[in-house]
């Protein structure tokens, strides 16, 4: 029985959990206790993803309505310690693990072909095997409609230029937990209320996913699917379609060639798919034909450097090139720090983005590009709940800063705030307070400093 009781007086929220930006409704804390429970009592030597759907409970079955309003369904992100049949949890949308089912006697075939002259028929038999696969997936929705997933990922992915690229799914997907949440629950006819992810188990070496802590579901294999199969729920909607609020810049400095500028948190650094204001639009409506020499991220504030025209620009840009542009960065820390952390250091790690959840970085020696960071711990004990740290990047890559926090081979403690990495607060407290660059007309060394607000 995969249909677990949740005794509870809590009230169900009003509409079902965007998950793909989202704050774990009370029901789901409480159901994702049980399944923590569960897992508790099973040994288990990977970490993983785990799911939770609370339904309505149904009356028709062994649960006891008169206790119960509540019921939830649990799962697993693809396998668990090599199977996909452990009976607490809901089964997969396919099961390709069958030993003499169609898939698995033909992965044998295909790994049995040896040699050069066989190399473009493996190849071939192979695709063919992974596109029989997608077509196994017939995936429902709350309308009781079914679509299998090649379908489903070719609309949404009508674009000939994404289809060319990737023209089927990739390996995996379908397999997450919230697709087989959904699909367990209409296949039984339940009234899905609110769903929510934890990770359980030591991080991947690659990833950062921090034990019991609650994470969205992944955009770049989950969203063409969930936006399938959500169409007949009342869904909370996307943090975007509300738009942001109209922040504003500080001007810290201009002169006629360049200007510093200083981004609040909660403001973009470029203009964005669906929400155009941002440091780039009002910077080039005080100075038209200005353009932004680098960028923030949209929760980051601090200062930005502006090139006023065409030649500061590209003067400014070879200055970050040739690494001559100094920057500090101010961040409180989400956990404390052991004691014997040194009190300065350096954290080089590969940097490289997750192709199937951007923007999310992941740590990769092969394909990452070099990042380096100098940090220093400002607090007078790192043993402090929000230890305050200064950060001194050496190259610019995405997320740099809240990797190097975040990961466990870095500070291994995520800056407070960081909803991508760690968990979100009233802000990302992260803030760019001071950098120094050379003046691309007198060549003279300039220092520029904001202290954080925080």
């Amino acid at each position: 029985m995969n249909l677990h009781p949740l005794h509870t007086d809590l009230d169900k929220p009003p509409r079902f959990t965007y998950p793909f930006y989202y704050e774990p409704h009370p029901l789901c804390r409480l159901a994702a206790t049980e399944v923590q429970h569960e897992l508790q009592r099973m040994t288990l030597t990977e970490g993983k993803m785990f799911g939770v759907l609370v339904v309505e409970a149904p009356r028709s079955t062994s649960l006891d309505p008169s206790s119960s309003r509540y019921a939830f369904l649990a799962a697993y992100s693809g396998l668990l310690e090599g199977r996909n049949d452990w009976p607490y949890f809901v089964p997969p949308v396919y099961n390709a693990q069958q030993p003499d089912g169609h898939f698995k006697q033909e992965e044998r075939r295909i790994s049995a072909m040896n040699g050069d002259a066989q190399h473009d028929e493996r190849r071939r038999r192979s695709q063919e095997l992974q596109q029989w696969l997608f077509h196994q997936y017939i995936l429902l929705n709350a309308r009781g409609e079914t679509r299998d997933l090649v379908d489903v990922w070719r609309d949404y992915h009508c674009s000939p230029r994404i289809q060319r690229r990737y023209p089927l799914p990739p390996g995996g997907t379908g397999d997450c937990c919230a697709p087989k949440l959904l699909q367990e629950a209409y296949r039984q006819g339940l009234k899905p209320v609110c769903m929510a992810e934890f990770w359980w188990g030591p991080s991947p070496r690659s990833e950062v996913r921090h034990h019991g802590q609650f994470y969205p579901a992944c955009r770049g294999k989950c969203k063409p699917v969930l936006t399938w199969m959500l169409q007949g729920l009342d869904v909370d909607p996307s943090p975007d379609a509300d738009g942001f609020a109209k922040l504003n810049i500080d001007v810290v400095y201009e002169d006629d060639t360049l200007a510093v500028v200083s981004k609040p948190s909660g403001l973009l650094s470029v203009p964005g798919r669906q929400e155009r204001h941002s440091v780039v639009t009002l910077v080039q409506e005080r100075w038209p034909g200005a353009m932004l020499v680098h960028r923030l991220d949209f929760l980051t504030s601090g200062l930005l450097i502006v090139g006023k025209n065409h030649d500061a620009y590209r003067h400014l840009q070879q200055q970050f090139s040739a690494h001559s542009i100094e920057k500090r960065y101010i961040a409180l820390l989400s956990n404390p720090l052991p004691e014997s952390t040194p009190r300065r250091g350096t954290i080089s790690l590969p940097l490289y983005a997750d192709p199937m959840n951007r923007p999310r970085q992941t740590v990769d020696y092969v394909l990452g590009k070099p990042a380096v960071t100098d940090y220093e711990i400002l607090s007078p004990s790192p043993c402090e709940a929000h230890p305050r740290i200064a950060l001194f990047p050496h190259t610019g890559r995405t997320h740099q800063l809240r990797m190097h926090c975040a990961h466990h081979d870095g500070l291994n403690s995520p800056i407070l705030g960081d909803e991508l990495y760690g968990q979100a607060a009233d802000r990302l407290y992260l803030h760019a307070e001071w950098l120094a660059l050379t003046h691309p007309v007198t060549g003279q060394r300039l220092h520029f400093e904001q202290p954080a607000p925080f």
